[in-house]
């Protein structure tokens, strides 16, 4: 990608960074994008999320440059390359809590489903009906099936009933459709460029939706709250 198109991919998650500031990050040793025999600057997808490390950690830690430029050598790190993700962290060294996110292609089986989740095989099944849960196959899931089993077991857990879940099911459905409508015409694509684009731009769509609706839930309950 050129300096602009890395913009275009950055603009919609941090609105003020400028091919200035994507320059300075270079310079500061942050990023290295290679260089055509013309001098133009190329950056890969590794550079991209490089970049999108350096911008949160700035935006949401805080983090000065030496202490991000550290933290990115320790990823370089051979021993560090299996890791899948950054995980920004404090001066001090604290790493704010996280789930550990299940490999895409893992299979669980209903047990496994069910123990891993703390669901009841009842409670299992009316998820299932109202379409939070879907197996993957006959009696086993996947980890976006896990992860919504956990996460209804916790809301449960708090005095919600899955009946309760349907507007959330409903809503889904609905973001589906219309990020659906955004990201087609690029997955369409012979492209692997194209499509892994599309794959980009899908998990920017899903983390400002996150960010979004926590945003507005986190509005609506301060009155309740009193704050």
């Amino acid at each position: 990608m050129s300096i602009g198109e890395v913009l275009a991919q950055l603009r919609p998650e941090f609105p003020d960074t400028t091919i200035s500031k994507l320059r300075f990050l270079e310079a500061e040793g942050l990023v290295e994008p290679r260089r055509t025999p013309s001098g133009y600057r190329k950056y890969s997808w590794d550079d991209v999320a490089r970049l999108r490390f350096v911008l949160t950690a700035q935006r949401d830690q805080y983090l000065p440059l030496r202490v991000i430029r550290e933290q990115l050598a320790q990823r370089d790190e051979p021993a560090s390359r299996a890791r899948p993700t950054l995980v920004a962290v404090s001066p001090s060294g604290e790493v704010p809590s996280r789930p550990v996110a299940e490999p895409v292609d893992s299979r669980l089986s209903r047990a496994d489903l069910l123990g891993r989740s703390g669901l009841e095989p009842a409670v299992l099944a009316e998820v299932e009906r109202l379409g939070l849960v879907v197996a993957v196959a006959p009696g086993w899931y996947d980890a976006d099936g896990l992860a919504v089993a956990v996460a209804v077991a916790g809301l449960l857990r708090h005095g919600l009933e899955v009946r309760h879940l349907r507007a959330v099911r409903a809503a889904a459905d609905r973001e589906v459709g219309l990020f659906a409508q955004l990201v087609a015409p690029l997955a369409r694509q012979s492209d692997p460029a194209a499509r892994a684009r599309a794959a980009e731009t899908a998990r920017e769509l899903i983390g400002l939706s996150q960010q979004l609706h926590a945003a507005l839930v986190r509005a609506g309950l301060r009155e309740t709250l009193g704050r």
